[in-house]
């Protein structure tokens, strides 16, 4: 971590006499130099320590694979026992057919889970690209269909109103929307607790091993910084008030700090490492907040916000902004009566639907997302290359 106008900071000291000076404080030029490599500024040297430091890390865990034999030979048969059941033919495939589209579906929400909290900040914003999205077309479809059977398959990779028409005044209430999305939400939620783990397991390493973890040296620095009457900004002092809650508070701090939108809770995992917090303390904690307390908290917001009459009421409120409000409204409703007619697909409402502006540059939005999210992890693989050289020189110089 960069300190922020590193040139004005200054630390007072004092001589024995009882004057004071002022001293600029000391760079870290490596440091610097490591943070500065990302894929925009040094495209070619980043990518060449990205893919070394991939080498370097299946280097070191093949070798650990190696060395664990029982784990491969079991492996190994596992895979094995697999492969024969699913090509071998006989009753037992309708039993193989269920676990492989269950499976599918829990490693994919819950993958997507992980994704979306792995990587100290870096992670793929999941909700906002896949999740959330979900939600609001279930929501949009119960309000459309007036029901909530849809066909199984294609749900839920595609989402069809049922061939017969529902004859109701009332519309699927919010408890009923938010059972039909509960697995994949829960799915979800439990996978950004998973992916909080390697945070955890890292401090925890560091700590048992003598060590200190990069993120807590920044801590001390913060707190060093703050001492001394230095002004943090509002994520640096976010990034002291989180590691000092958890610290006083153990499983409830996590457990409400789990239950909130948190940019800052990697740092909960690194409090909770250095501190030897037990696992299933801080795991049983992150689960309940991410994957029960705050995914309904998500659930609910994303159902009120996508209800057909509030939809309909802010497309219409588009038509009032000067100049633009015509313009700006079509589009809107074009991809609004598109997904209705989608959702009628192969019942006698059907009507021709085509590609639209809003549903592209979604599209678009997800295209950029997952490339920003794979350029990060190349910055982050390519730094970790970076400190390892500065770590080996500065070992030769001692």
């Amino acid at each position: 971590m960069q300190r922020t106008n590193t040139e004005q900071l200054h630390r007072t000291e004092t001589e024995p006499n009882g004057a004071t000076f002022k001293t600029p404080p000391k760079t870290n030029a490596n440091q610097a130099k490591t943070n500065s490599l990302v894929i925009w500024k040094s495209p070619i040297l980043t990518t060449k320590y990205a893919i070394l430091e991939i080498i370097s890390l299946l280097q070191c865990y093949g070798k650990r694979l190696i060395q664990q034999r029982k784990l491969m030979v079991a492996l190994a048969t596992l895979i094995i026992v697999v492969t024969t059941l699913c090509l071998v033919p006989g009753s037992h495939q309708q039993i193989i057919k269920l676990v492989k589209s269950k499976g599918i579906f829990i490693i994919y929400w819950t993958g997507l889970g992980v994704l979306s909290s792995v990587g100290l900040g870096t992670g793929l914003h999941t909700f906002l690209l896949y999740l959330g999205p979900h939600i609001a077309s279930v929501t949009l479809a119960a309000y459309e269909c007036n029901s909530l059977d849809f066909p199984e398959p294609p749900y839920p990779n595609e989402i069809v109103c049922p061939e017969e028409e529902v004859i109701s005044t009332a519309y699927p209430s919010m408890w009923a929307i938010m059972s039909k999305v509960r697995f994949e939400a829960f799915l979800w939620g439990a996978g950004t607790a998973l992916g909080e783990l390697p945070p955890y397991f890292m401090a925890k390493a560091s700590r048992l091993s003598g060590a200190e973890h990069e993120d807590f040296d920044d801590i001390k620095e913060l707190e060093d910084r703050k001492k001394h009457g230095d002004k943090l900004n509002l994520f640096e002092r976010g990034k002291l008030a989180m590691e000092k809650f958890v610290e006083k508070v153990g499983f409830l701090g996590i457990l409400l700090c789990a239950s909130i939108p948190n940019p800052l809770f990697d740092l909960a995992g690194i409090t909770c490492g250095h501190f030897l917090v037990p696992f299933w303390t801080f795991f049983g904690a992150t689960l309940i907040g991410k994957a029960i307390v705050k995914m309904h908290i998500q659930k609910i917001f994303v159902i009120i916000a996508f209800n057909e009459i509030l939809v309909e009421k802010a497309v219409d409120f588009m038509a009032l902004v000067p100049v633009i409000g015509k313009k700006l409204q079509m589009p809107f409703k074009a991809f609004l009566q598109n997904q209705k007619d989608r959702l009628h697909r192969g019942t006698s409402k059907v009507a021709h639907s085509s590609p639209n502006i809003i549903q592209n540059l979604f599209e678009y939005f997800v295209i950029f997302m997952v490339l920003f999210f794979v350029s990060s992890i190349f910055n982050s693989l390519a730094q970790s290359y970076q400190k390892k050289l500065n770590s080996q020189k500065k070992n030769k110089r001692s």
